[in-house]
């Protein structure tokens, strides 16, 4: 798939490693920043979503999209992205995410509003449980190459996420640009996600990113040779 990645924030906060791996299959472990398990909130906007070689389709190529994701090693300690929900105003991508790929994605009404601040909201739709976000960012200024630090690119570079797809442990690759990040502050923010995914509410206000945006290009899935995914801890 190709699509495009646009107005996208960055919401981090750190949680002790044994809540996070509680939520993940036994094949997965946390990946760890300065002995703490991070779990992101990422609303953006996608556009221009396609499958090449075929072109975009203006009815169905743009739609608000919002990852509740971590980060993970699998098996030989490879890095990646495990998504514990993902919520996106358009019913196909939904769809062929969740046949294709195993990737829990939930059909939601939702919007977002770029200005000098971005509003992001989203609810799902039945017949989920109720479950979404509102979230107000101001995007502050670009970051040099000197002050993206490590930690910056532990939380916004990865290359890869994972998924299951009937019980077995599979990898789905990712391409793009590195992340054009901007300083931001969070004006308000309104959540359920973390609940409705078996995980604690977040104390304290989250580390933020803000960025324009990247081209991005998501390929197959491919089963982890030989790996089932695992029961949950």
């Amino acid at each position: 798939m190709a699509q495009y990645w646009r107005h996208v924030s960055f919401l981090h906060w750190a949680l002790p490693p044994q809540v996070v791996a509680a939520r993940l299959p036994s094949a997965l472990e946390p990946h760890l920043w300065e002995d703490q398990a991070w779990v992101s909130l990422t609303p953006f906007l996608v556009e221009g979503f396609r499958f090449p070689p075929f072109p975009a389709l203006p009815s169905l190529s743009r739609f608000p999209e919002t990852n509740l994701r971590t980060y993970v090693r699998g098996p030989g300690g490879v890095d990646g992205l495990w998504f514990f929900s993902l919520e996106a105003d358009s019913a196909v991508n939904v769809v062929t995410a969740w046949v294709g790929a195993g990737v829990p994605y939930r059909w939601s009404a939702m919007a977002v509003e770029p200005g000098a601040t971005i509003t992001y909201t989203a609810r799902r739709r039945r017949p989920s449980r109720p479950a979404g976000h509102r979230i107000v960012v101001r995007p502050g200024p670009p970051l040099t190459a000197a002050e993206v630090g490590e930690r910056d690119h532990f939380l916004t570079g990865r290359w890869r996420a994972y998924t299951t797809i009937a019980g077995v442990l599979a990898l789905v690759p990712v391409e793009h640009q590195p992340w054009p990040l901007q300083q931001a502050e969070v004006v308000a923010l309104e959540e359920d996600l973390f609940a409705a995914a078996g995980l604690p509410v977040p104390a304290g206000p989250p580390l933020v990113h803000y960025s324009v945006g990247v081209d991005a290009r998501l390929g197959f899935a491919r089963p982890v040779r030989g790996r089932t995914a695992g029961p949950h801890r």
